[in-house]
């Protein structure tokens, strides 16, 4: 390949690094149309002009458990990719987030001489913190998307900078909307103009649904019982809607919704919403949106991660707050019952709701200014400007 062109490596395992992922390609690419991108990811990435090795769907496994036996499977893909990545050489591999599969190629590219760039820390400061030692070892730069990141890993003698959370160019500040325009957005989704709506978010990936849907849709069918009330479903990119639908009773189709490519505005419709803990705590955090956060595993992965994990939330709306500013509901301790009782108290009580809003607009400042992408595009330059002399020789 000419000196003039480069081409970069990235590996992004799942939807929410993707979604982050795409957008730092999009940017390297608006400026430098001559590079190339090849890798690991999904519908975003691809959009962006990335060649994808492997689609991430492929390594979507939830939990320790479920992990051990895809195994196989999944080391045939690392195995495959890596093969790529040491033949093409990229000028500079891009790593993001998860770190189960990324850490074995950080390791292998440092060995190979391909200067790492991690994008999207992988949460080590809140469980399994001996990695970092690894990280330091292989790792060139660390772009972080949180404010309190980038002193840990200084403390552990590692370069990391704080670009911005991607999430504050996606989602401006919410804005009331007339009641005629949400009448009207309303009716082209299917939804009652006049019926609060609770939006339901139960997770990007297919194991997720398998945990949350079901207790989702049985504390839907007992709140619809007692009020007026109806539900929307935000189906993830990467997931299959028609499934979603199919696994609503029949009896509850009438008030249960299935909604794809509009997470964002329905967030904006609803009164409050029941959300999968992930990235989504976040979204629905920027738009204010009174939320209750669920998650379950499996006994054995919980049992283990409980021992591990060193943080006293899971949302990370709760985390970059520094408080319990939304409801948890993990484990045993989400059932149909819990999730009813959380969201009747929301939904009867406005000023527990505003008090919630409240909590949740301090997430935008806290979560730095806008412009992440073009931040952490410069990193990325930055890194490849130091290196290029070896190329250049």
């Amino acid at each position: 390949m000419p000196n003039s062109i480069i081409e970069i490596g990235i590996v992004a395992g799942e939807a929410s690094g993707d979604l982050h992922a795409g957008a730092l390609i999009a940017e390297l690419r608006r400026r430098h149309p001559e590079w190339r991108c090849f890798g690991c990811g999904g519908e975003h990435l691809r959009a962006a002009g990335c060649e994808l090795l492997l689609d991430s769907r492929e390594l979507s496994v939830l939990g320790l458990a479920e992990v051990v036996r895809h195994l196989p499977r999944i080391y045939g893909h690392y195995r495959r990719l890596w093969r790529a990545i040491a033949a093409r050489r990229p000028r500079a591999l891009i790593l993001v987030d998860f770190p189960d599969f990324n850490l074995r190629l950080a390791r292998r590219a440092r060995q190979a001489n391909i200067p790492v760039i991690y994008f999207i820390s992988p949460q080590v400061w809140a469980w399994r913190p001996r990695r970092v030692r690894l990280l330091r070892r292989t790792v060139r730069r660390m772009i972080c998307i949180f404010p309190f990141e980038p002193a840990f890993y200084q403390q552990h003698g590692m370069v990391a900078v704080f670009a911005g959370h991607p999430l504050l160019d996606r989602i401006p500040p919410p804005a009331q909307r007339s009641v005629s325009e949400q009448a009207a957005w309303r009716k082209a989704h299917g939804l009652e103009a006049a019926t609060p709506v609770v939006a339901l978010l139960p997770g990007s990936r297919r194991r997720e649904l398998e945990y949350h849907l079901p207790v989702l849709l049985e504390a839907a069918r007992r709140l619809r019982a007692e009020r007026d009330v109806q539900f929307a479903i935000a189906a993830a990119p990467g997931l299959n809607a028609g499934e979603i639908q199919a696994a609503i009773p029949e009896t509850a189709r009438g008030f249960i919704r299935v909604l794809t490519g509009a997470t964002y505005e329905l967030l904006a419709q609803a009164e409050i919403a029941i959300v999968a803990s992930g990235t989504a705590t976040l979204e629905a955090g920027l738009l204010e949106v009174p939320m209750i956060v669920v998650y379950r595993l499996s006994p054995w992965t919980y049992r283990l991660g409980r021992r591990l994990v060193r943080t006293p939330y899971i949302a990370m709306a709760n985390l970059v707050l520094g408080e319990a500013a939304v409801p948890e509901l993990v484990q045993d301790g989400f059932t149909p019952e819990a999730v009813v009782k959380w969201a009747r108290n929301l939904l009867d009580d406005p000023e527990a709701r505003q008090r919630m809003r409240e909590k949740l607009s301090c997430l935008r400042t806290c979560l730095g200014e806008p412009g992440a992408m073009g931040r952490a595009a410069a990193e990325v330059e930055a890194v490849i400007q130091d290196t290029s002399s070896q190329y250049e020789s």
